[in-house]
């Protein structure tokens, strides 16, 4: 790793220094989990809710590690040590230092809804130009965008990194680490309303990944929000809308929707016309291939590799991810949920052919109002015509109240575990079923069961 000696290190997290045979080395890792440590790799010791990484440091010594960084000396240490007040603004701090380090372009994402499959879009394109690293699973936060810096390799041309936030300065921190030369904003929604207050004060939060941008980079921007079409330039930065609305710098046209098959779009880009196949489900996808498509233009790929990458897009699981069974067809999006996006997969479902269920859980972190965003979301459903709604959860009793008023066929259950008893009573041969829900309701194992 490019500068990263031990002395370095213990320099940028203003540690001290415990023995220095070792110090002009560079690490080959920097971890926060003993199983991934390498030869010459880092530690950092963390205090977890269940695990002191501090128990770990004699095993790591024992793997050939480099050094560690711990909070209280450890006993008996047959390597280098740097001593730190907290292993986690240590982490952020290295992160930071080795971000420095690097010359490739970075590009941020960040908004309410959507970036995973954004992220996943844009990694696709720009992989048929570049070696591509990518932000895995969940790791967005201040634990994991430091971690998926700190997997950059000298292979690597490009990575593209996923930020995720629920208060404010916390995207301040994560635009100090990751420093993006493209900064991507999906659209403002209404999660995170319990710390954020207002779709203003989201905004405001969610706007900090501009703090430590590249001056002369670049802010692409869904131009069909009406939030985020107010955003401004800032220094040298080139703003760039992408949407649906022909007033956009890049938008689509003639989009065609091919039901749970994805969908068809034409391009308009830099005089440029072309058509596209978007293999996954759902209109909000057209936005993130015009999001993708934008980041190529902007790093030089040509339409070509633009279409390939495209068309090369695949699910991830837990997010609008389309399950073909013999009995059922499971749209797997229970990864996360708010109001935004709970509408958006239940119009995802309506697309399905047949009958239609949606098994919907508790929404998290939506603040005072939280009782009538569920109600909202059971009576949108309602509306859209669903079959069966299958609503889980404390909150979602007022999904379920509200769904009953429109006259939908409802069922409710207090817990998860309740509702997979009874499941199999509901459901039919041939249903397409949605199942979504905030991260906390474990709504995976509905899909587990779904899939026996």
């Amino acid at each position: 790793m490019k500068n990263m000696t031990v002395q370095n290190i213990a320099f940028a997290c203003k540690g001290t220094l415990s023995g220095n045979e070792k110090s002009g080395r560079e690490a080959s890792c920097v971890v926060i989990d003993s199983r991934k440590m390498e030869e010459d790799g880092i530690f950092i010791a963390t205090k977890g809710e269940r695990v002191d990484g501090h128990d770990f440091i004699a095993q790591v010594a024992e793997k050939g590690a480099l050094a560690v960084v711990c909070e209280k000396v450890p006993e008996n240490c047959k390597v280098p040590y740097i001593l730190v007040k907290d292993s986690f603004k240590a982490l952020c701090d290295i992160a930071e230092f080795y971000r420095k380090q690097l010359t490739i372009p970075v590009v941020g994402i960040t908004g309410s809804v959507g970036k995973t499959s954004t992220k996943e879009m844009i990694a696709s394109v720009l992989s048929e130009g570049f070696k591509v690293l990518k932000t895995e699973g969940n790791f967005n936060n201040e634990i994991g965008l430091p971690l998926t810096v700190l997997r950059i390799r000298p292979e690597h041309e490009v990575a593209v990194l996923e930020m995720g936030i629920s208060d404010f300065g916390e995207m301040h921190r994560l635009s100090q680490i990751a420093r993006p030369d493209i900064c991507v904003m999906t659209n403002i929604g209404q999660c995170h309303l319990e710390n954020l207050g207002t779709r203003e004060g989201i905004l405001k939060a969610k706007s900090e990944i501009f703090d430590f941008m590249n001056p002369e980079g670049h802010i692409l921007v869904n131009g069909d929000d009406d939030m985020l079409c107010k955003v401004k330039a800032k220094g040298n930065s080139r703003l760039l809308h992408f949407g649906l609305n022909p007033s956009n710098e890049i938008f689509a046209s003639g989009v065609m929707n091919k039901g749970l098959l994805g969908s068809e779009a034409v391009v308009h880009m830099d005089l440029e016309v072309f058509p596209i196949e978007i293999p996954l489900p759902g209109g909000h996808m057209v936005y993130n291939a015009l999001a993708a498509a934008t980041v190529g233009s902007c790093l030089g790929l040509s339409r070509e590799q633009i279409q390939k990458g495209i068309a090369a897009v695949s699910a991830v699981g837990g997010r609008s991810h389309v399950i073909s069974l013999s009995q059922y067809t499971v749209i797997d999006d229970c990864y996360n949920a708010n109001p935004v996006s709970m509408k958006a997969a239940i119009d995802l479902l309506d697309m399905a052919i047949g009958r239609k269920v949606a098994v919907l859980g508790d929404m998290f972190e939506l603040g005072e109002h939280e009782n009538e965003m569920h109600g909202e979301v059971g009576a949108y459903a309602a509306q859209k015509g669903i079959d069966v709604i299958v609503c889980v959860g404390k909150l979602s009793s007022h999904m379920y109240e509200a769904a009953k008023q429109q006259s939908g066929k409802a069922y409710y259950f207090e817990t998860r575990d309740e509702m997979i008893q009874e499941l199999a009573g509901i459901l039919q041969p041939g249903d397409s079923i949605l199942v979504k829900a905030s991260h906390g309701m474990q709504f995976e194992k509905v899909v587990e069961y779904l899939m026996q």
